[in-house]
């Protein structure tokens, strides 16, 4: 029975993953990890398996396979538009992909699910390589474990080879328990480090019986290396790489502004959690630092006149303050900055802070600025103007109501970084922490200078601050193939006065110091350089525009193809058997700037994802339901939404290109009785008109048929055919009983989703969805109640409080020059799941959508479903 009862607890809706190997090589500080897991279909009948995955988010994925029945299904990484077409490719032929990579906090989300026939073996295997960064004096390997069920072989192994030597080693897991500890064995001597973990069935019970499992959390392996010189030069295969972290050296006095956003989407969780950050902030400034607060809303509200210095007296001064900050107002952003930037000039011109030391500006804004400079690309300019490089800007982006790419793009412009603070309830500590990473300058203006005639291809090499338990890392290519040595010239500005360093590296005896084949894979600096490199023409190409930005991006893209790597620019489609058909799916590299806000219940919101697949475009607009419209605004990383409530046969026009002539029609039908209890009758598309003047089609849509008229020919077909029909300009594909994609050459593509309920149904029957493809291939003429939306709009949320469900909160929004009241909740995305959907979050625009569609919705209503002519 025991033996029967562990079988069992290993097979989960009759899938059992029996094997899943974390196996990280890591060497010189770049990590190449490879996750295998393999599943058996226990079941009787074909299965899905899901693979899902968390890495992380400075990891860039090189490759990925399945293997089923002994057949190797490869991931192929291209540049993203040839990608792309290859994935619409496989949608107009309805087959539809599951693979998603959704952004969190530390990690991002990879998963693809694949339908394996009764008694079948499936293998996945994926590879990621990252650089790992060291902060606080350790470089951090982040393994996310959530295997979700027992597994009967599961193990972490992790070799690590520095050639400077480790120095110390750690490894643990955040549902490590006492017994657990037990099972983690590391050791590490010379250059080599090992960690393993390989938990049995037993030990990975939540109890004695359970057939739940501890694996849940976060496994974290934290090491660093012996330090006998301020920097180390590695030398392998005709690249370079120069770790340099020098330690012991005096700490420089730090001038620090905080600009403090203030305005009322600060209230609440916001506020709070900034004022707890902020005294804790000011428990950990040192007496030779001198620091001061800005506070914008409407207005700008100093602290004090000039920076002062962090006596005992001004630190209880400035808890005083801080603890009774409070939000008012809007948000003039370009004030405050620029108020602060000024205070930080007027000390150095006046001589009122040391000429030795470390100025830093550190703003934390939620918002879109809408009070006073209002435009980002003028807020940069002037931001830039005024600083001159004289000190970096960080830039905290709390929550999801703001532009992260103005913010990025900012601070990157000003030689420092952008970071979210997600709204939990750990916020403050989010805002420590990043504090805690620059609270410690050693070094200003430093310089890495190699031989010119020697190398090429260098990476950055001039770097504004040295924080202390940080390191700088600098890589490139030896041109010169009768190269010796290499040697690494360093000078900056220390706390007392000007330092230089020096190193050197003997091509030969390093190549010798790195023939550890158990523990090195491949050319490993030349794929450290590559992935440097990537990274940081990523980050010019933020600022870059015309074309330098193209020379950056088409650089960029060619190391991402040549070193396989998933970036921003590429993406690797992943053919999946599909009822004897290969199916495609796209894996894409979420970006910070472009995720969606997902939906919040007493703050919002509690997490950000996106969907990667070009099945959910970053750009679409749809109507479907009661009806119910979804306006997605990518430049948010949000959505609106709305209803429109009117009588059944009211005909209401959804698209009108004058420039192109298309037209989308809809006729509301409701359903077949009123019930007892509704206060108002539930209405739906019943019927959808598309017509191109320019292609002379009309296209009439029903949940019983479909009728296309091309010129003088017409055709009807049924919901029951699978039809795909291509004439000049025009694709056609009706998806039995589940979709019809309609694409238009030049023109934008619709999708036509059938929904069909139970044909006895006492109450409802059926209805149509519409969902916008491509619409930015329509003119700017285009308007509708949808069309008019295809434009930019913009919008700020304010007042985030608790609404009448404490799941929904209420807010206001300021659109079009209007206050409206929202509220946030969820409406469903029908197109890859026509019977559950997809929730998607969005504010919701009460009474028809007054205040956000132009004039009143009555305004669209139209005689028939052909008709042009708009009230």
């Amino acid at each position: 029975m025991n033996q029967k009862r562990s079988a069992d607890d290993l097979i989960v809706n009759g899938i059992e993953i029996y094997s899943m190997k974390i196996d990280s090589k890591v060497t010189s500080r770049f990590a190449h990890n490879v996750i295998t897991s393999r599943a058996v279909n226990r079941a009787n009948v074909s299965k899905e398996v899901v693979f899902d995955v968390d890495l992380p988010k400075t990891a860039f994925i090189t490759n990925f396979s399945m293997t089923i029945d002994g057949v190797t299904y490869p991931g192929t990484i291209k540049e993203k538009e040839v990608a792309k077409k290859q994935y619409e490719k496989a949608v107009s032929r309805g087959q539809t992909a599951g693979l998603v990579r959704a952004s969190g906090r530390k990690t991002e989300k990879f998963t693809v699910s694949v339908n394996i026939a009764a008694a079948s073996k499936v293998t996945f295997e994926l590879t990621y390589e990252e650089l790992l960064k060291r902060n606080f004096g350790k470089y951090e390997m982040l393994i996310k474990v959530k295997p979700k069920q027992l597994i009967n072989h599961f193990e972490i192994q992790a070799n690590i080879f520095e050639p400077q030597g480790i120095s110390e080693l750690e490894a643990q897991g955040s549902f490590i328990t006492n017994d657990l500890s037990q099972v983690i064995k590391k050791s590490f001597s010379g250059k080599k480090g090992h960690v393993s973990f390989k938990p049995t069935i037993d030990q990975q019970r939540t109890c004695a019986n359970c057939s739940t499992s501890l694996l849940d959390g976060d496994f974290t392996i934290k090491y660093d290396v012996k330090r006998d010189s301020p920097g180390d030069l590695q030398i392998v295969n005709g690249y370079f790489v120069h770790f340099f972290a020098p330690t012991n050296l005096p700490n420089f006095p730090k001038n620090v502004v905080f600009v403090i956003d203030i305005s009322g989407s600060m209230s609440g969780i916001g506020i709070q959690q900034t004022r707890e950050a902020l005294l804790k902030i000011l428990e950990d400034i040192r007496e030779d630092d001198y620091f001061n607060f800005i506070l914008f809303g409407s207005d700008v509200h100093i602290w004090k006149d000039t920076l002062v210095k962090a006596t005992a007296e001004n630190l209880k001064e400035a808890k005083d303050f801080v603890r009774a900050i409070d939000t008012r107002g809007m948000t003039n952003l370009h004030g405050g900055l620029m108020k602060g930037i000024e205070m930080l000039t007027t000390a150095f011109e006046t001589n009122s802070v040391p000429k030795r030391s470390a100025s830093i500006i550190i703003l934390l804004t939620d918002g879109q600025p809408n009070e006073g400079v209002s435009d980002p690309q003028a807020i940069q300019a002037n931001v830039k103007k005024a600083i001159q490089g004289r000190y970096p800007l960080y830039n905290l982006a709390f929550g999801y109501g703001i532009d992260y790419n103005f913010l990025e793009k900012m601070a990157l412009e000003n030689k420092g970084v952008a970071r979210r603070i997600y709204p939990d309830s750990d916020s403050a500590i989010q805002m420590e922490g990043f504090y805690e990473e620059v609270a410690n300058p050693m070094l200003t203006e430093v310089e890495l200078n190699y031989p010119e005639n020697a190398i090429s291809d260098l990476t950055q090499n001039n770097f504004k601050h040295y924080y202390d338990g940080s390191e700088i890392v600098v890589a490139g290519r030896i041109t010169d193939n009768d190269l010796n040595s290499l040697t690494a010239d360093v000078k900056a500005q220390g706390a007392e006065n000007d330092v230089t360093f020096s190193e050197q590296a003997d091509v030969e005896e390093t190549a010798k110091a790195l023939q550890e084949q158990e523990y090195i894979f491949g050319d490993y600096i030349e794929r450290l350089w590559a992935y440097l490199t990537i990274q940081q023409l990523l980050e010019k190409r933020t600022v870059a525009q015309g074309e330098e930005k193209e020379n950056l991006t088409a650089e960029a893209l060619e190391l991402s193809l040549k070193y396989k790597f998933v970036t921003p620019l590429t993406s690797m489609v992943v053919t999946k058997p599909e009822d004897n058909e290969d199916k495609a799916a796209i894996a894409d590299k979420p970006v910070e700037g472009t995720a969606k806000a997902a939906p919040g219940t007493q703050s919002y919101p509690t997490h950000s994802y996106l969907y990667s697949s070009p099945s959910i475009p970053s750009l679409y607009t749809s109507v479907d339901g009661d009806p119910h419209f979804i306006i997605s605004v990518p430049q948010k990383e949000d959505a609106i939404c709305f209803n429109i409530n009117e009588e059944t046969g009211a005909v209401l026009n959804l698209i009108n290109d004058p420039v192109t002539g298309i037209r989308v029609n809809g006729q509301l039908i409701g359903d077949k009785r009123v019930s007892s209890d509704a206060k108002i009758q539930n209405t739906y598309f019943g019927k959808l008109g598309i017509e191109n003047k320019q292609l002379e089609l009309k296209l009439e849509v029903t949940p019983e048929k479909i009728t296309l008229q091309k010129g003088r020919k017409k055709t009807v077909f049924t919901w029951l055919d699978t039809v795909t029909l291509r004439q000049e300009g025009l694709t056609v594909i009706i998806n039995r009983k589940k979709n019809l994609v309609l694409s238009m050459g030049d023109g934008a593509s619709f999708v036509i989703v059938l929904h069909q309920v139970w044909k006895k149904h006492p109450l409802h029957q059926d209805f149509l969805g519409l969902y916008t493809l491509d619409s930015h291939k329509l003119s700017e003429r285009t308007h509708g109640l949808l069309g008019q939306f295809f434009h930019h709009i913009d919008f700020n949320i304010l007042e985030i409080h608790p609404g009448s469900d404490p799941k929904k909160p209420d807010a206001t929004i300021v659109i079009k020059n209007n206050k409206l009241t929202v509220t946030r909740g969820w409406q469903k995305d029908y197109r890859k799941d026509p019977k559950h959907g997809i929730d998607i979050p969005c504010w919701f625009v009460h009474n028809n959508g007054a205040g956000l569609i132009d004039g009143v919705h009555t305004d669209y209503i139209v005689s028939n479903i052909f008709d042009t002519t708009v009230n």
